[in-house]
């Protein structure tokens, strides 16, 4: 293979996908996000047992045209119906071998329009239906794929030889000896280091075992190709990064295309061929996941394909330091976490930026952050959920600001179970962490106003067409840490538990913790959603010139809070984390930066000059009328004020908008939004 067609290739990249009969719907979702991705390739099974099967005839003559369409397809035939075969089981060698050829022939026929290249692969490595050991069983094997072959070749077609997992060097050479390997045009390889092969200690790595098959392979057929006809890695410990990484590596090996399993995960409910559940590593192999949310490889490939992938796949696990002990930051390149990450690095400081990317655009603010600071940023690609893979950032660190979490109500809402395992079970293993590194390293947790409930014990009054609390002291004030707590909705409870481990963990365990309960934070470095970050999320749609979506009648009041302010905060508390650990302080802009949603989109429309275009829809579950923070016990015990008022606030962060990711909307004559 010449270095430019390996060059050409190495960024082409393909998807295996499995569809099973009657999943019209399913293969109609999964397509276009596939073209989307940028894969070039798709590599699907056609089973001679369900092509006879009731139904079975009438649904490949939909699915292979509809597959060959817009991709390079490659069917893979497999499967001998259990009538035919031999031992009565769908993987073995049917009782009269040409039977086989026969059905490659009539699929040649049928679909051969669809596609160049055809996979014979009947389960070469399945030890129950076929003896490796026992040299008939091997020539019958030989003799079954070698007539198919022989035949699509001289049809015109190309074969490909399925390849076992794991690879045998062994193996292919007695194919190559009974003369099967001089009769197809490519030769697969199965492997999935990281997730089965490095287990089982048989993998030696992509370039020995390929260079392996490139040996056995000159020695019969030089001209064959090789092709990685599968390999995948499992994110079943929610380390997304890994995956990208491992995509990102197949993608450079030495081989003529790769076929990458699988674009989405195999549902909860549907078994594997060794059972139900039988190993949950195959249930979490998809780019996206079973309900088509994308992971950090479908999100990268769809949003600037390969190049994408690798600008973030390069970006490497922290240096050994040597200098001094570094500050942790998880969620560090998120948008609070990036901006108090620069403040520290600004000051000197070594600090580990532990984020696993999952949030679309925080990759480019890690970006930002080595851009500035170089080797004194330390990127730590992974999860808080997993707690193995976290540990070693942890090692060595003198203090830890923990922000990475789910920040969505309505997330928790539709995904309660990731929304419990990020933030609270997250948050445990931070601290377990910690701990175990035996350092003594502070902990600085971001809470939520949610953990008080959405107040509706608290008599509300309407005054200048916004809501308040009826006692006007508290209007006064804003609610205070001696508040109850009162979770709700599953973001609420996840949060609110891992608030309390954490100043737990400080009378139990005896670590320095504090918790910060935060209102509405909002400046540079935001990428707001209508879930997440409403200021910025605001801010973005009226520089569009797109309408804004109100939940509620835009009265309801919050108080916000630059982000350089709740840096300056969260700086504070470290440095009196000696006579603060063990306590939560709220943090927000207070009754001076107290402003409705209503207030907000009046002052983005006289930033912007353009009149903002609202609609409104109800109430959203969990949603208060009114949060101001009383953020008095935390100005008296670390003289922290708010120095940047919301108005100013505001300006900033839409100047920012336009220089790094808004161009603004032309202006239009001046309409105010109404309900």
């Amino acid at each position: 293979m010449s270095a430019s067609r390996q060059s050409h290739n190495a960024r082409r990249y393909g998807f295996v996908e499995w569809f099973r009969p009657g999943e019209y719907e399913r293969t109609e979702e999964i397509l276009p996000d596939l073209i989307a991705s940028g894969a070039s390739y798709l590599r699907t099974h056609l089973s001679w047992a369900e092509y006879l099967a009731p139904g079975g005839e009438a649904w490949f003559d939909w699915l292979m045209p509809r597959l060959g369409r817009d991709l390079d397809l490659l069917p893979c035939v497999h499967y001998t119906p259990p009538s035919r075969s031999r031992t009565g089981r769908s993987s073995g060698a049917p009782v009269v071998l040409k039977d086989y050829a026969d059905f490659v022939d009539h699929v040649l026929n049928r679909y051969g329009k669809y596609f160049r290249h055809i996979e014979l692969w009947n389960e070469p490595n399945n030890l129950l239906d076929w003896d490796w050991r026992a040299d008939g069983d091997f020539a019958l094997f030989c003799e079954m794929i070698g007539n198919a072959a022989y035949w699509s070749q001289h049809r015109g077609w190309k074969p490909v030889l399925g390849g076992p997992c794991p690879f045998d060097p062994y193996w292919l050479d007695l194919m190559g000896n009974r003369g099967l390997l001089s009769v197809v045009d490519a030769v697969g390889f199965h492997g999935f280091p990281g997730t089965w092969d490095s287990e089982a200690g048989t993998w030696g790595g992509w370039d020995l075992h390929l260079g392996e098959m490139r040996t056995i392979l000159d020695r019969y057929n030089r001209k064959a190709e090789i092709w990685i006809t599968e390999t995948g890695y499992s994110t079943w410990r929610n380390d997304e990064v890994e995956q990208a990484r491992r995509f990102a590596k197949a993608l450079s090996v030495p081989a003529d295309r790769m076929y990458w399993y699988s674009w989405r995960d195999v549902p909860a409910n549907v078994p594997v061929q060794e059972g139900l559940w039988f190993d949950p590593r195959h249930y979490h192999l998809g780019a996206v996941d079973e309900n088509n949310q994308p992971k950090l490889l479908a999100r990268l490939l769809t949003e600037g394909g390969v190049k994408r992938l690798e600008q973030v796949a390069q970006i490497s696990a922290p240096m050994l330091l040597t200098r001094a002990a570094p500050i942790v930051v998880t969620g560090g390149s998120g948008f609070i976490g990036s901006n108090l990450a620069g403040s520290l690095l600004s000051d000197g400081e070594e600090v580990v930026v532990l984020d696993n990317l999952s949030r679309p655009g925080v990759d480019q603010n890690l970006a930002w952050l080595s851009d500035r600071h170089g080797d004194r940023v330390h990127p730590f690609l992974a999860d808080v959920r997993d707690l193995q893979g976290i540990e070693a950032a942890f090692a060595d660190a003198k203090a830890v600001f923990h922000l990475a979490a789910q920040t969505a109500v309505t997330t928790s809402l539709t995904q309660p179970v990731d929304d419990f395992e990020i933030n609270a079970r997250g948050t445990l293993n931070v601290l377990e962490a910690v701990r175990k590194a035996g350092k003594g390293a502070p902990v600085v947790f971001a809470s939520t106003n949610k953990v008080y409930g959405a107040l509706e014990d608290m008599p509300m009054a309407m005054r200048r067409g916004r809501y308040e609390p009826a006692d006007e002291l508290t209007s006064a004030r804003g609610i205070g840490e001696d508040r109850k707590l009162d979770f709700c909705t599953p973001y609420g409870c996840s949060k609110g538990v891992a608030d309390q481990y954490v100043l737990d963990y400080a009378q139990s365990y005896g670590l320095k913790t504090a918790v910060l309960r935060m209102s509405c934070i909002y400046g540079p470095r935001q990428f707001g959603t209508e879930d997440q970050g409403w200021v910025a999320h605001f801010l973005i749609r009226a520089l569009k010139g797109e309408p804004i979506t109100i939940y509620g009648d835009g009265q309801q009041v919050r108080d916000v809070l630059h982000v350089s302010d709740a840096v300056a905060a969260y700086r504070g508390v470290l440095a009196g984390i000696d006579r603060l650990s063990g306590r939560a302080f709220n943090l927000g802009g207070g009754p001076r930066n107290a402003v409705s949603l209503k207030m907000v989109l009046a002052e983005i429309e006289r930033v912007t000059g353009s009149p903002i275009a609202a609609d409104y829809e109800e109430w959203r579950a969990g949603d208060q009328l009114y949060f101001v923070a009383d953020t008095a016990r935390l100005e008296a015990e670390i003289g922290w004020k708010v120095a940047i008022g919301w108005k100013d606030g505001l300006r900033d962060l839409a100047a920012w908008l336009e220089r790094n990711r808004i161009a603004r909307a032309p202006r239009t004559e001046k309409r105010r939004a109404t309900a």
